[in-house]
This record gives C-alpha cells, structure tokens and sequence, in this order.
C-alpha cells in the first residue's frame, strides 16, 4: 500500500513545522543551543496538537551529529535512523498497552547500558497516564536520577491523572488548542503543495470541526478529499462531519427569534432526516448564537469568533436578535444538550426546546403595554372587590363560589406525602450546625453522583437542599411537594451516594419547603420558651424568703447580705 495518510506524510519534522505551540518550541530550541536540556520532560495538552511529534523532533536534535543546533539536520545518519525508527536508542513507547510493571522494569534495567549508535538514549512514553500505579512506582525511581546517557519523554491528554511524585521531577510543557487560523493556514501549505483546490469555506468548517487539533484537521481533509469531485466544497465537508451549513443556522435561529414554530419544527425534521448529529447540531447552534453576540457586543473581535462567518446575512441577524434573547437562548440548547446524554431519542428533546423557545412570552424585546394595562386593571377590580367583602365582614374564602370550587380542588392536585413532623422534631432535636455544615459541603458531589447513576433521582432532587442534619438523620427541604413522594422511591440510591459522601449511615426526610419554614420557626420559638422557663425556675430557687422579707422592710439601700 503505497498511500499514506496526510497528517503522516506532514508530521512535523523541525520544530517550525510544529503549528501553534511557540511557547514550548522556543523554549527547548534555547534548551538545545545552550546544552540545558533536563533528564525527563512531561507534555501535555489535547489530541493531535504536536506532543509526540515534538518530543521526536528532540531526540533527533540532540543526537544530530551537527549539535547543539536549534533545528535538526534531517541530514545525518542519525536524524534519518530516528526518523526511521531503525535507531533502537530512541524508543517510543505506547502506555496504554505496555502499562504494566514488567514493560516499566524492563526499561528500568535496560537505561543503566550506554547507547549504541547516538550520544542520548531517549524514551518516548505516550499515553503515560494509562500506566498503572506499581508502573509509576516502579518508573519513580529511575526518573529522579537517571544516568546521564538518558533522557524520558512523557505525553500524555489527562495530566491530573498522574501522581504529583512524577510531575515533580519533569519540566512540564502545556500544548494548548491550535488556532483555527493557524489550522486553515497549515491546510493551505499541505493543499498547495498536493495541488488540490478547497474553498475557503471547506476550510472553514474543517477547523471548526477538529477543534483545535491538527492531526483530526488533517483527517478530516483527507476524508474530504476521498469523498469530493475535483474541487472540496463547504457541502463536501458538511456531509463528512454531520455539520449544518451557516445558512441553515441562520434560517432556524430566525425562525425561533420570530417565534415561527411550525419552520422552527421542520428545520429540525428536515435535519434529522438528512442524518444530521443531533448533539453537533446543538453544539453549532451554541456557537452560533456565542458569535452573534460577541459581534454585538464588540464587532472588532470578529477574528475570535468560532462558528460563523461574518457576512451580509450574519450581520443583519446580529443587529436584530435581542442580547437578552441570546444568553436566554444558549441557556436553554445548553440545558437541551445536557438532558440530550440520557437518552436514546435526543429529536424530541431539540422540539421541546424548540417550543419553549417559541412560546409568546420568552424573551420578547417589545415590551407589551396593553398587556400590561389589562393585568393592572384586572388587578384594580380585584383590590376593589377585596375591600367592599372587607368593609362588609365577609371572609374571604366565603366570598365566591368560583373559590368554593377551587378549594374542592386543591387536594386532588396536591402530593399523598404525609410529612414525618415527629421524626423531624426528633432530628431537630439532636441536631448539631457541623452535621449540617458538613452535608452542605458535599451536596455538589452527591448531585453529581446521583446525575451519574440515575437521571430521574437527579431531576427530582434538583431543587432541594440540605436543611438539617444530626447523626443519622438528614432533612431534606423539597420545592414542591411532589417531589417528596418520587425521592421516596429512589430511597436506597440516595442514601447509598449519602454514605459514600459522608463516611456514615443516613436516612433522609424529606419535607416540603413551605412546610420545613414553618416547622422551623414553631421549633426555634418553642426552643426559646424552654430556655426562658428554664431560666425563670432557677431565678425562683436562687430566691431566699428572708432576704425578700428583709427587702421589703428596709428597701435595697440599706439591706446589706453577708454569706456565711
């Protein structure tokens, strides 16, 4: 097979060649020149943006037989070896499938040798976080002093899961997302040198897409190119990634804006149909209304916008969305994608997204005045009425068989939950502020815990809170009485993530809010009689009859009381 891919054909082989990461590469060319290298380097940074291509790029510099030099000679039979893969001192190492102890102790007995055919023996460890802890531990040593013939390169995309005991003996190097523009002018060169033509949009919406990395840039290129005709076209790249076009985005984001849900419905139908990714889909959308409003808000950072491209028709769209509008609506495509990851039909999530942002009184710009003069008069009868019942000494509940009616109502739409008052009065008693302290600091991770295993409990849990605590017990305020019944039925669940969290046994209550205020306050008052009766007995025993005797004949002025 004699075709290679194009990110293998463009790897990087001099530092310049390394896109967007100028910070590190001026850094270890300076370290090459004034022969200041370390013994273990850690990069780190996403996919595809040049760490393994880097760290090669090293190896072949100070083992050059032209060194110390900036830039490797790509000349001598050592640049060429390395490049090769046929200098067996340079060794690269993948961790995600050579992690255990038995690789690391291999490589541990094999550095104390000199190398054969370079000055430097250099270990490339990819994916280092994949290795397991007797891997690091057996690694720990041989990174702090290594021989001086030796020098490791780890990668990896996830630092935080490596051990501290490791990071600390590596200068570390953080490889940061590519710029899209740096990405489009890479693909420029690649494309002029291949002699294939792609228009500016295609590589437009290929930089969007890899998200900051040049190998996925470079592959999605490349898959463009096997699927177009001659020329690669913004549709080309549009049918490979699943993207939708930027007029698409427009024609939605009005319909929703003009609140026109039967366009707003068949958009999203139409999209679907054609096999669209919803969650790209959402993802564009955000991005969208991210760049509409920061052109609104600053038109000269049009070069920092992510997703559109600034034209006639964007910039009309900017100028008429409302500011307000927009955050209110990339809250809500935000709350679509999150809700989006539990399911197995994310269609009907975008519609019902579609529809709360249609309805009549989201968001509006246009504030309506008869409106609000109808509610204000409205209003203005109802106070009148009020007052006549009043003045009458006619109780309100009495006065209207509409709420006679409303009131047969009520406990048909009210929850079946009987609350516990005694068991909470019982909590309440025993209960201690560092309990509660201590449950309200880790809330977040139990919120966090009960999202991961059951979206149900989570939505039933979202707006509850923490309101008491004691030792085995933990009052849970609940907005809506509802709640309170279905967080029964997810009972062991939440009490199994609550003893993860706090390290001890708790059963929950749960108690409507409206409820748990009322019960607090009746405690607290209730609370502060005791304590006044308490003090009232013992003022009554510390008092002695004669010296009150004593007091009312003579008066305090002159009653003197000697202690035995």
């Amino acid at each position: 097979m004699s075709y290679q891919a194009l990110y293998r054909v463009f790897r990087p082989q001099i530092f310049e060649d390394v896109v967007g990461q100028g910070h590190i590469t001026r850094t270890l060319q300076n370290a090459l020149v004034q022969d200041k290298f370390s013994h273990a380097y850690l990069f780190t940074g996403p996919r595809g943006t040049g760490k393994t291509s880097a760290a090669k790029i090293f190896a072949k510099a100070i083992n050059c037989e032209h060194a110390p030099i900036k830039e490797p000679c790509l000349e001598c039979e050592s640049c060429k070896g390395i490049q090769s893969g046929a200098i067996p001192d340079v060794m690269e190492i993948d961790a995600a499938s050579n992690n255990g102890v038995e690789q690391i102790r291999d490589i541990r007995d094999k550095v104390k040798y000199a190398p054969t055919s370079v000055p430097y023996k250099v270990y490339i460890i990819d994916e280092v976080h994949m290795l397991s802890i007797g891997a690091f531990n057996a690694l720990l040593k041989t990174l702090e002093e290594p021989p001086k013939h030796v020098i490791f390169i780890l990668a990896t995309t996830e630092p935080h899961k490596i051990p501290l005991t490791i990071i600390s003996r590596c200068q570390r190097f953080d490889f940061k997302r590519i710029t899209q523009q740096a990405l489009i002018e890479r693909m420029n060169v690649i494309m002029a040198h291949e002699a294939i033509t792609v228009s500016d949009e295609a590589y437009h919406q290929i930089a969007l897409a890899a998200e900051g990395g040049m190998r996925d840039a470079l592959s999605l290129l490349d898959q463009a190119i096997s699927y177009s005709e001659g020329e690669v076209t913004l549709e080309d790249v549009l049918q490979i990634t699943g993207s939708v076009s930027q007029i698409r985005l427009l024609q939605l984001t009005m319909a929703l804006a003009d609140k026109d849900v039967s366009t707003a419905l068949k958009l999203v139908d139409q999209f679907i149909q054609e096999g669209k990714d919803p969650g790209r889909l959402i993802h564009d959308l955000i991005y969208f209304l991210r760049d509409a409003l920061m052109y609104q808000t600053a038109p000269a950072l049009k070069d920092q916008l992510e997703r559109a491209i600034v034209d006639d028709a964007f910039i009309e769209l900017s100028s008429r969305l409302n500011p307000q509008w927009i955050q209110q609506t990339i809250s809500e495509w935000n709350h679509c994608q999150q809700e989006m990851k539990w399911t197995t039909s994310p269609k009907v999530f975008i519609e019902i997204s579609v529809l709360k942002l249609t309805e009549d009184d989201r968001g509006s710009s246009i504030v309506d005045d008869s409106r609000i003069l109808q509610l204000t008069e409205k209003l203005g009868k109802l106070e009148k009425e009020l007052r006549v019942l009043k003045e009458q000494g006619i109780q309100a509940q009495h006065s209207s068989p509409a709420t006679k009616r409303q009131q047969k109502r009520a406990p048909q739409s009210k929850s079946n939950y009987k609350i516990p008052f005694e068991k909470i009065r019982m909590t309440l008693e025993k209960a201690e502020k560092e309990h509660l302290q201590t449950m309200q600091r880790s809330w977040a991770n139990v919120m966090q815990q009960v999202k991961a295993q059951s979206a149900p409990a989570h939505a039933t849990l979202q707006d509850a809170k923490p309101a008491a605590a004691s030792s085995d017990n933990l009052v849970i305020a609940f907005k809506y009485d509802i709640h309170c019944s279905l967080a029964l039925d997810h009972r062991e669940l939440i009490e199994g993530i609550l003893l993860e969290a706090t390290g001890h046994q708790l059963s929950f209550i749960p108690i409507p809010e409206e409820s748990w205020l009322k019960l607090r306050e009746e405690f607290i008052k209730e609370q502060k009689l005791k304590a006044q009766d308490a003090d009232d007995e013992e003022k009554d025993v510390n008092k002695d009859p004669v010296v009150e005797e004593a007091r009312k004949l003579v008066g305090d002025d002159l009653l003197e009381i000697h202690e035995d």
